[in-house]
């Protein structure tokens, strides 16, 4: 044998050792982790899932694998977590090990990496902390920014009734309306309702969620690093999203030439100030970039969770009218017709509670919640996830885990009265996830769907342009998102 022959036979035995021992690495360390489908070359276990309800389809999977398993979504490999106990232990017991952010490729292609909700490690943290600390100092959670509330409410309740009674959809009404509370404190104004620029941002936040939630959206998430070199919906995503961000580094900018250290009028402000007083630090995180990107984050997520809950919860007491009727005594009752609901009302309306709680357990507008990854190599139920692995959160299989909600997959405001008929609080309700990542906006979101569902209803009847037994609850789409169906109802003054 020549010395070529012989240098390319020895490089083959090296390719095929070395392709060897990386298989063998791969399966000893897959024997360790938690058991699932076996994947298929480059497609993983996608055959076996539904695009059009991912997550229904991961929690049939769990009654063949258990609570925790593994799954391929492409090249992706994820740890499953099904139910309230598997999502408690790991996201609550075992908080630091499950608290890295995992992928979200619609939203990592603007982000990339950077702002508060998509972003990991001590970015995350400095910009979680900074974000929580601004909200509340702007009253979130306080008095305060119940009156912007209310305030909002006022108009929205004008919006209303210039309908006249006429069928409507609800969709822009509402998302109009959420967004300028999120937007008082993020830019320091609310915005006209016939604003044109507001009106296509809002249009634009709608369609990534839409398109996040679709089976091309689902296929998108699976396959991005192809997926990005090709035609197809999620090019039309990407550009509404680089149109937020010019709008929001338009805002910067403009609070940059005005801006008075002492005086902070918003929470770009903060994050301007916070930037001059770390300006000297290499490492800081308190960037142009992330400015943009958290301001965002926290502008979409006080937008379209709530809004989309609103619309979820309209359509719902139309289809279940008795559910309204009840609503409308307790609020004769307590607060009557003559001044705005407050939150200090809540106390004293166990039933109207109970059914907000029951509109997010039921309408699930995160199934999925946020993907989680493992920061260090983590022991779990006997398993071994490594450090980097993707972890799938399912809130849905919390919100309908049948060991703590008597009938799961009905609309049932009993799941969260006692027997007196006063509220109890289920430790299964995590709309919007638990642990060191939980949403930050939960208690401003907690304000909203109470006072302006309250405000509506204390103000009109709900009307549906179908037979209420003819009207489906069923989400239009299910993925990153529950959506609701598109439809219209009249609101007709009490």
């Amino acid at each position: 044998m020549d010395l070529l022959g012989a240098a390319t036979l020895f490089g083959a035995i090296c390719v095929s050792c070395f392709f060897i021992l990386s298989v063998w690495r791969q399966l000893r360390q897959a024997s360790k982790m938690p058991p699932g489908p076996t994947p298929l070359p480059f497609i993983g276990n996608l055959l076996r899932v539904d695009r059009n309800n991912v997550s229904r389809s991961l929690i049939k999977m769990s009654e063949e694998y258990g609570p925790v398993y593994t799954i391929h979504l492409g090249p992706r490999r994820i740890v499953v977590l099904c139910g309230y106990d598997a999502v408690k232990e790991a996201l609550v017991d075992q908080v630091e090990d499950f608290s890295g952010r995992g992928e979200q490729a619609t939203f990592d292609w603007i982000f990339r990496g950077y702002g508060v909700a998509f972003s990991n490690g001590e970015r995350a943290k400095q910009l979680r902390r900074f974000s929580m600390m601004t909200l509340r100092n702007f009253g979130v959670g306080k008095r305060s920014v119940e009156d912007q509330i209310l305030e909002e409410i006022h108009f929205l309740l004008e919006a209303l009734r210039n309908t006249e009674g006429k069928p409507f959809d609800p969709t822009y009404i509402l998302s109009r309306s959420v967004s300028n509370v999120i937007s008082s404190i993020v830019f320091g104004n609310r915005f006209d309702y016939q604003d044109q620029e507001f009106l296509s941002m809002l249009t634009k936040l709608l369609d990534i969620f839409r398109f996040a939630s679709t089976p091309w959206g689902q296929l998108y998430d699976m396959f991005s690093g192809i997926m990005n070199y090709l035609p197809g919906p999620q090019v039309k995503s990407f550009e509404a999203l680089s149109g937020l961000d010019e709008f929001v580094a338009r805002k910067v900018k403009e609070n940059q030439e005005t801006l008075a250290p002492n005086a902070p009028r918003d929470f770009i402000d903060c994050f301007l100030i916070k930037m001059q007083q770390e300006k000297e630090k290499p490492n800081s995180e308190f960037t142009l970039k992330n400015i943009i990107a958290t301001t965002l984050n926290v502008f979409f997520g006080g937008t379209e969770t709530v809004s989309t809950t609103l619309r979820h919860g309209l359509l719902i007491l139309m289809k279940y009218p008795e559910v309204e009727e009840k609503i409308h005594k307790e609020i004769d009752r307590v607060i009557g017709r003559n001044r705005a609901p407050s939150m200090e009302d809540r106390k004293w309306m166990p039933y109207t509670d109970a059914v907000i709680h029951e509109i997010q357990r039921f309408a699930d507008v995160l199934p999925m919640g946020l993907a989680r990854r493992t920061i260090r190599d983590t022991q779990f139920r006997g398993y071994t996830i490594p450090k980097g692995t993707e972890v799938f959160p399912l809130l849905g299989s919390v919100m309908r885990d049948p060991k703590y909600f008597a009938r799961p997959e009905v609309f049932d405001p009993q799941h969260f009265l006692d027997e007196n008929g006063q509220f109890q609080r289920s430790s299964a309700f995590m709309p919007l996830s638990v642990g060191k990542r939980y949403c930050f906006g939960e208690p401003l979101a907690r304000m909203e769907l109470f006072l302006f569902l309250t405000s509506i209803l204390q103000n009109f009847h709900l009307h549906p342009c179908v037979p209420p037994e003819e009207i489906d609850v069923s989400p239009m789409l299910s993925g990153f998102a529950s959506l609701p169906p598109a439809y219209e109802l009249c609101v007709l003054p009490r």
